[in-house]
């Protein structure tokens, strides 16, 4: 029984600990309407966002008005 309840305390009191930092433990929000993109040449696509997907890594499959766009983390935007 101790052990158990030392397993439970340690997974909680890190989940603690991890909520301290910038990181989300749990994300939830999957629902986006809106996206805007900075291309490798400085321009920048907007639009509505008919789908997206995230990658392992930090790489971004977006959908804006029917042109799929494969894109880093660091240069799109997404919104509610």
């Amino acid at each position: 029984m101790k052990k158990i309840l030392t397993v439970c305390v340690s997974a909680l009191a890190g989940i603690m600990l991890m909520t301290g930092c910038n990181k989300q433990v749990i994300d939830m929000t999957y629902s986006y309407s809106w996206a805007q993109l900075k291309m490798p040449d400085g321009t920048i696509v907007e639009g509505k966002l008919n789908s997206w997907d995230d990658y392992e890594g930090d790489q971004l499959q977006v959908k804006i008005d029917g042109v799929t766009y494969l894109v880093h983390s660091s240069n799109v935007v997404l919104r509610h």
